[in-house]
């Protein structure tokens, strides 16, 4: 049962840096369980506002809807009791009102709704694709502004008057004229995060825009680097910004470039190459090769941001 009321969910998640765990899969590229529960203990020993389940960087696009509540329920299990834990939906309205739903049977606090599956949208269908979705579960929703699902202004009101657990709007857009409509149409009734891969190249500018936090994919592999980050984005320290996207961020964006779907690759590669393999990606991604992984590792030293306690054998 979730521990945090929708409103109160929001209030916790918007003031605090956000996350996706990377679900781990052994050598058939089936889960494993044993190495995913131990990444999730130390992801949410840091001080994160939020951990979400088997999402983009979790490659829940690639889990079976059975796969993917099991990866929440263990997720709520293992850091549920330090960190809110919500899951993703996507798919069909069918589908998704079934990951919610097994979302909530396993304890999740909330649920990040990713566009719908392959077809193309417009604003009456997204409306009813959401209140679907808002409708089949108490647990706070969040939409995902994206791809095939872009949510205009009147729309994101319209969801948020019907459905009190309607509470949040993450953006992978940014177009500033939208996210200014919807934020001044919405205000306060909503929270609101940036979504944009990577999101700490663009954390300065859309603070300005109402966006206090933002999810971090590389929070899985440098997460004292990451959260130190985000408290200078908060801080509105531009200096302090400026020399960590110089440091680490903009190198780091090269070799994520590299190939089509590096953006989730780049992040397993940070885990294999500090010692906290999470195995390969899922088809249709790629791995790092390996003179990626060589140029992230010596990326990741020159900016002096290994983890102090990154190796397994360390334990947790």
């Amino acid at each position: 049962m979730a521990q945090y009321a929708p409103q109160e969910l929001a209030a916790r998640l918007k003031e605090g840096l956000l996350s996706f765990p990377v679900t781990s899969f052994d050598a058939q590229l089936g889960i494993d369980e044993e190495n995913y529960r131990r990444h999730l203990a130390w992801q949410s020993s840091f001080d994160v506002a939020g951990l979400f389940a088997a999402g983009g960087t979790g490659e829940g696009f690639s889990l079976s809807p059975d796969e993917a509540a099991r990866v929440v329920r263990m997720a709520v299990e293992e850091a549920g009791d330090r960190v809110p834990v919500l899951a993703s939906a996507g798919g069909s309205t069918h589908q998704a009102i079934q990951n919610a739903r097994d979302a909530e049977a396993a304890g999740a606090e909330g649920l990040l709704l990713l566009p719908p599956y392959l077809t193309e949208c417009d604003q009456a269908g997204l409306l009813e694709h959401v209140s679907a979705v808002c409708a089949s579960t108490s647990i706070g929703v969040i939409v995902y502004n994206r791809a095939n699902a872009i949510y205009s202004a009147d729309t994101v009101a319209k969801l948020a008057e019907r459905h009190p657990n309607f509470i949040g709007f993450k953006d992978a857009l940014g177009d500033i004229e939208h996210l200014t409509k919807v934020y001044a149409k919405n205000g306060d009734r909503l929270f609101y995060l940036g979504g944009l891969p990577t999101a700490e190249t663009f954390a300065l500018p859309l603070l300005q825009l109402g966006m206090s936090t933002y999810s971090s994919a590389m929070y899985n592999f440098v997460p004292e680097f990451a959260l130190e980050f985000y408290r200078d984005v908060r801080n509105q320290d531009r200096v302090a910004v400026t020399e960590k996207l110089n440091r680490f961020v903009l190198p780091y964006l090269e070799i994520r470039d590299r190939a089509k779907g590096y953006g989730v690759s780049i992040v397993k590669g940070g885990l294999k190459v500090i010692g906290r393999d999470a195995g390969s990606v899922r088809p249709p991604l790629q791995d790092l090769t390996e003179r990626d992984l060589q140029d992230l590792s010596a990326l990741i030293d020159a900016a002096g941001i290994r983890p102090a306690d990154a190796t397994l054998t360390q334990g947790v």
